[in-house]
């Protein structure tokens, strides 16, 4: 086994960021390298300040050049929280559309429940600001449209929040992939598994939760209109209405994880299977799901979400080819080359002794034996991440360096439109308890 030091690995990331063309991919201490003038600050605003709205933004800001400047969400007690963490002269609002009338806003990043995605990502755009939306980029299929041209006509970077795109193992991953390290693809099998109550969506409600602390009817927004629920604004994830169920939440990384490392633009077809196992809280959002579909470039994914591990909590991915497998864990990628051997093999065991010999003696005229000490020995590749890196952080320089760049980022919304359909499709198999068809040229269900 070999395995990559640290500084053997950020050289390996340097040359595959660059021959993908994305100076994201690259660690954080090589990033530095990027020019910049000082007084280039990119102003940026935050749309949803909740568990993932603030988690992206104290890693936004420590890319360099990065200003946080207003937040906008429904509950008050977030808007005094941020002020809190980032200084009274931020600008806080309950309405996103106060941030979008500002001109020192340069930049959004929305974090919104999904159903609110396309609204203020459209809006946003209209409003002249780059976007980073937090996948799944859709809730609806209708969304995918409107958000592509959205960009398309205003000339808007947007990005997708699916960070392990960025990811330098995933970078390293596609090119062993593209390099033949497996041989030809034929499976790759994807998992993430949770088995806590906060990892089932279970987050903590404040004890002010109330109709006046909460801008109940600017959270549901085009959902059914129904009485006050903290639940329902808190909890969110776990109704159809405002969330993507696993699928929208956790697929989608894996989804965009195969697309990327592949280079596909999607399935063809799928069948999914799921349900309500072990939260039967109220909830119509399944704790468990699996799914299978089939990919044009000839090759399987199967994945699956579980909510109800009793294990430990894991992600992972296994690439199986033709002459071995690659797996990828949170902080490696590894390859085992085992290549299917030349000769077909025989079962001559119940012939008779002399028929056992002939056979035999024909079959290694035609096969002579090519490693007389025994198989070759299986070749294994270990790349490990150096300690404390931040994949999060590599998506946000990205989607920045192209803000200010004007260049592609790597998850447009072409790109995350394929991978939430793809996702969505899975939920649409168990919803009508059939195999769904898919074109990812289109991005349309067929």
């Amino acid at each position: 086994m070999r395995t990559f030091d640290r500084r053997t690995f950020l050289q390996s990331a340097v040359k595959t960021a660059a021959a993908a063309g994305t100076v994201s991919q690259l660690h954080p201490l090589l990033a530095q390298a990027v020019n910049r003038s000082p007084n280039d600050n990119i102003q940026l605003a935050l749309i949803g300040a909740g568990i993932q709205g603030q988690g992206d933004t104290k890693t936004a800001i420590q890319v360099p050049g990065v200003k946080l400047v207003a937040v906008a969400d429904c509950y008050d007690g977030r808007l005094t929280h941020a002020k809190e963490l980032w200084g009274a002269d931020i600008f806080t609002t309950r309405d996103y559309r106060e941030i979008l009338s500002r001109k020192d806003v340069d930049a959004v990043l929305i974090a919104t429940p999904d159903h609110w995605h396309k609204q203020a990502a459209v809006d946003a755009m209209h409003a002249g600001k780059d976007v980073y939306l937090e996948k799944p980029m859709i809730h609806l299929y209708s969304d995918g449209p409107e958000i592509i041209e959205a960009a398309r006509s205003t000339n808007r970077i947007l990005q997708v929040g699916s960070q392990r795109v960025s990811n330098i193992l995933y970078a390293k991953a596609k090119e062993l992939l593209a390099a033949g390290a497996i041989g030809k693809l034929n499976m790759v099998s994807a998992h993430w598994d949770r088995n806590s109550s906060i990892g089932a969506w279970n987050y903590s409600i404040p004890l002010d939760a109330s109709t006046e602390t909460c801008d109940w009817p600017r959270f549901l927004g085009t959902a059914p209109k129904i009485p006050w629920n903290a639940e329902h604004f808190f909890q969110w994830r776990k109704w159809k209405d405002y969330g993507s169920g696993v699928a929208g939440d956790l697929f989608v990384h894996l989804f965009s994880g195969t697309h990327f490392i592949t280079g596909s633009h999607g399935p063809t077809r799928a069948v999914a299977m799921g349900g309500i196992r072990y939260w039967k809280d109220g909830r119509d959002a399944d704790d468990v799901l699996l799914g299978l579909l089939d990919y044009p470039e000839g090759f399987n994914l199967s994945l699956r979400v579980n909510f109800v591990d009793g294990g430990a909590e894991s992600e992972g991915f296994l690439f199986t080819g033709s002459e071995g497998t690659m797996e990828i864990t949170p902080k490696s990628v590894s390859v085992v080359r085992s290549p299917m051997s030349k000769e077909p093999g025989y079962t001559v065991s119940t012939f008779a002794d002399a028929m056992q010999k002939q056979y035999v003696e024909e079959y290694r005229k035609k096969y002579p034996i090519e490693h007389p000490a025994g198989p070759p020995p299986r070749d294994v590749e270990t790349f490990v991440v150096p300690d404390g890196y931040l994949d999060s952080y590599d998506h946000f320089h990205n989607f920045f360096n192209s803000v200010r760049s004007r260049k592609p980022v790597v998850e447009d919304p072409t790109f995350g439109f394929r991978a939430a359909g793809a996702a969505l499709l899975c939920n649409l198999c168990v919803e009508r308890d059939s195999v769904v068809h898919w074109n990812p040229e289109t991005m349309k269900l067929v």
